[in-house]
């Protein structure tokens, strides 16, 4: 099969289109054929290291959408089921290996662009809104980077949940009315998040903030967030430590929760087949539409790569296998 390969850490360069094996299925696992494959954030941290060491050759991807092509004997899953899914080794690739647990079916009326586009982030989104955040809809939340993937979704879940104020981040100004037209009140950018929350609030803070960004952007959120208020970390984008002073919290009856979709797909898999029922719902009734940025051809990896890491781009990126 064709597929994206890396042999040591680097910069885009390091992604190599190539003919490997195709890989083989074990017990309760599916091998699915690819059409396409989203490309999120955690992809390029990987690519260069950031996310501990790599077994090479590496391939980098986390979801998928595809059709079945091979099951386990027992399987809950047939050959031509239509599915989105976890992969077990990457994704960036024509063949596809998911645990089944990982693997969900979608209806012949949603199209592969649009599922490929939310397996990583609805899912992720939906958790940290409903199960990590519990919003209230008389909430004023905070959502930092809110142009991206996960961003995107989290604007659009807030405002289905009928949030009262959403108050969005963005790296570039430019990117204001698309936010605005995902169901966000108030847009900002970084510089200026702190002040407009609190002038927003009469300086009592945001109930909830969400934020993937870590280094100074969690400081400065603590220093905006409301008595009782919970802030939720996701991420670092920055590459960056965000840190806090006990008193920080205990002080003033905060909460900081953490949250990772990585080690929950590890360790509590099954904690993801009842979100991802409901969000695939959300989609296909066109409630929840994720806009999709571009989509490269499955050789052209390296190039969609260059795109996320300039950040000028609002949605998902594509890989089309």
């Amino acid at each position: 099969m064709k597929a994206i390969v890396q042999q040591k850490f680097g910069d885009a360069s390091v992604l190599s289109y190539e003919e490997i094996e195709t890989p083989k299925i074990k017990d309760q696992e599916c091998l699915i054929k690819s059409t396409f494959t989203s490309i999120n954030y955690a992809d390029i941290k990987t690519r260069i290291g950031n996310k501990g060491t790599g077994n090479f050759l590496l391939i980098l991807g986390l979801d998928v959408a595809g059709t079945i092509v091979e099951t386990d004997t027992n399987s809950p899953f047939s050959i031509g089921d239509r599915v989105i899914a976890f992969s077990k080794n990457g994704s960036y690739a024509e063949y596809v290996i998911a645990n089944e647990k990982l693997v969900f079916k979608i209806p012949d009326s949603l199209s592969f662009e649009q599922a490929a586009a939310m397996p990583t982030v609805s899912i992720l989104s939906y958790m940290l809104l409903h199960e990590i955040g519990q919003i209230t809809k008389t909430d004023v939340l905070v959502i930092h980077s809110a142009a991206g993937g996960v961003g995107s979704m989290l604007v659009q879940l807030a405002k289905l949940a009928g949030v009262e104020k959403i108050i969005a981040t963005v790296g570039n100004l430019e990117k204001a009315n698309y936010v605005k037209k995902l169901g966000a009140d108030v847009v900002c950018t970084y510089e200026t998040f702190k002040e407009e929350v609190l002038k927003q609030t009469n300086n009592e803070g945001a109930n909830v903030i969400f934020d993937s960004v870590a280094g100074d952007i969690t400081s400065e959120s603590l220093e905006c967030l409301a008595l009782y208020g919970t802030l939720v970390q996701f991420g670092n984008s920055s590459d960056k430590v965000g840190t806090f002073k006990t008193s920080d919290v205990h002080s003033s009856c905060r909460n900081i929760k953490g949250f990772s979709l990585g080690i929950t797909r590890k360790y509590h898999p099954e904690r993801l087949a009842p979100i991802a029922k409901k969000v695939i719902e959300l989609f296909d009734s066109k409630q929840l539409n994720l806009p999709i940025a571009h989509i490269f051809k499955l050789s052209d990896a390296a190039e969609a790569h260059q795109l996320i890491e300039s950040r000028n781009y609002e949605g998902k990126v594509l890989l089309k296998v």
